[in-house]
C-alpha cells in the first residue's frame, strides 16, 4: 500500500478499506496498516482481493473521490464516482456529437493524429540513443511509416479507415518495438501486441501501464463534466468507458510505451518478475506491479510544459487539461480538439 500523488493504490489481497470518521483506514489480517485523512486523496484504486466497505464507499462519494476497482492484474472492473456533476448541456452536445458521423471523424482523426505523432517520437528518440545501427535504420525506418500514415489521417472518408490507418500504424510500431529494447531483449523483445491474455512480458507490463492511463483519463473526463462512456472512435459497448479510450490513445506512447521501455532499459523490472500460467499466459508477480505502479506515479510528478497552453505543469495533470480542451471543442469554442503531442 502506499499514497503517491493523492491516490491511495491498495494491492495487499485480502486488505480492508474502511471509514474512520473522515479518514480512509486500511487493514490486513483485522490488524491496521494505515490511515488516512479523505482530504488528502483525489483517488482510491484497489487492485484484486480487497474490500471496500460501503461506509467508505459512500465517504469518497460524499467528497467527489473515485474509488476504481482493477483486477489483480490491472484490468478495469468498476468504477465508484460521486453523483455526475458539471454542465447538462455539454454532455448533451457530446452526445449530439457522438451520433454525428462528421463530428465523430473530426475527432477521430484528431485523437489518432496525436497518437501517431507521439508513436513517431519515440521511434526517433530510440533511434538516436541506440547505438546498434541496424536497430537504428529500423526505427527510422518505422518512423518513415509513421509520418505516411500521419499524411493519410486527412484522407480518411470515415470512422473505419481512421481505425484502419492507426491498425496497420500499431503494427510497424509492434515489429519495431524490440529495436528499443536495449537490456535483456531475449526475455522482453514482444511478438507483436497480444492482450487478454498478454503473452510475454512486455505485453504483460503493456496492459497493466494501459489499465492505469485508462483509470486516469476517466477520471480527467468526469472531472471536466464529460461522460467517459460515450465516445466518438471506439464504438459504444455496454460497461466500455470509449471516451476515456478515445482520450488515452495520444497518451498511450506518451507516458505507458515510455515507462515499460524505462523500466526494461533500466533494468528497473528483471524477467524474474513475471509468471507463466498454463496456457501461455504471463502476469506480473506482486512485487513486479508494485514497482511498476511507483514507477508510474513518479512519472506523473515530473515537470512538463503543456505544448498548446505553453504552461508548466506535472505529467499527471496533462489528461486533465486534455479533457478541458476537449470540452471546450465539444461547445464550439475553439474549432478542433488539439491532442497534446511532446517532442
Amino acid at each position: 500500500m502506499e499514497i503517491q500523488q493523492n491516490v491511495l493504490y491498495v494491492m495487499t489481497q485480502g486488505a480492508y478499506v474502511n471509514r474512520d470518521h473522515l479518514a480512509l483506514q486500511v487493514s490486513v489480517d483485522k490488524v491496521v496498516k494505515l490511515g488516512v485523512p479523505l482530504h488528502n486523496l483525489q483517488a482510491v484504486t484497489v487492485f484484486g482481493n480487497v474490500m471496500v466497505s460501503p461506509g467508505a464507499l459512500g465517504l469518497c462519494a460524499e467528497a467527489g473521490v473515485s474509488v476504481t476497482f482493477l483486477s489483480e492484474t490491472g484490468r478495469l472492473l468498476a468504477r465508484v464516482d460521486a453523483p455526475v456533476s458539471g454542465n447538462v448541456l455539454l454532455r448533451r452536445e457530446q452526445f449530439r456529437q457522438a451520433d454525428d458521423p462528421a463530428k465523430s471523424l473530426v475527432h477521430g482523426r484528431c485523437f489518432i493524429g496525436g497518437k501517431l505523432q507521439n508513436v513517431r517520437a519515440n521511434l526517433l528518440r530510440a533511434a538516436r540513443d541506440n547505438a546498434s545501427t541496424g536497430d537504428r535504420e529500423t526505427l527510422q525506418q518505422a518512423a518513415m511509416e509513421l509520418a505516411a500514415s500521419i499524411r493519410r489521417l486527412e484522407f480518411c472518408a470515415d470512422l473505419d479507415e481512421v481505425r484502419g490507418t492507426e491498425g496497420a500504424a500499431a503494427r510497424v510500431f509492434f515489429q519495431a518495438f524490440s529495436a528499443m529494447v536495449r537490456q535483456e531483449r531475449e526475455h522482453f523483445a514482444p511478438n507483436g501486441r497480444t492482450r487478454r491474455p498478454p503473452l510475454d512480458r512486455t505485453n504483460a507490463l503493456l496492459s497493466f501501464a494501459y489499465a492505469l492511463l485508462l483509470a486516469d483519463c476517466t477520471a480527467a473526463l468526469v472531472s471536466a463534466g464529460l461522460d467517459p462512456n460515450v465516445g466518438y472512435l471506439h464504438v459504444d459497448r455496454p460497461g466500455r468507458p470509449s471516451l476515456a479510450l478515445d482520450l488515452m490513445e495520444e497518451f498511450r506512447p506518451l507516458l505507458a510505451d515510455r515507462l515499460v521501455l524505462t523500466l526494461i532499459n533500466r533494468r528497473q523490472i528483471a524477467p524474474a518478475d513475471f509468471e507463466v500460467r498454463d496456457g501461455g499466459a504471463v502476469e506480473m508477480s506482486p512485487d513486479g506491479r508494485r514497482r511498476v505502479v511507483a514507477a508510474w506515479q513518479e512519472r506523473k510528478q515530473e515537470p512538463v510544459t503543456h505544448p498548446l497552453l505553453g504552461q508548466v505543469t506535472r505529467v499527471g495533470l496533462l489528461a486533465h487539461l486534455q479533457a478541458r480542451i476537449l470540452a471546450r471543442a465539444i461547445r464550439g469554442e475553439i474549432e478542433s480538439y488539439v491532442p497534446c503531442v511532446l517532442k
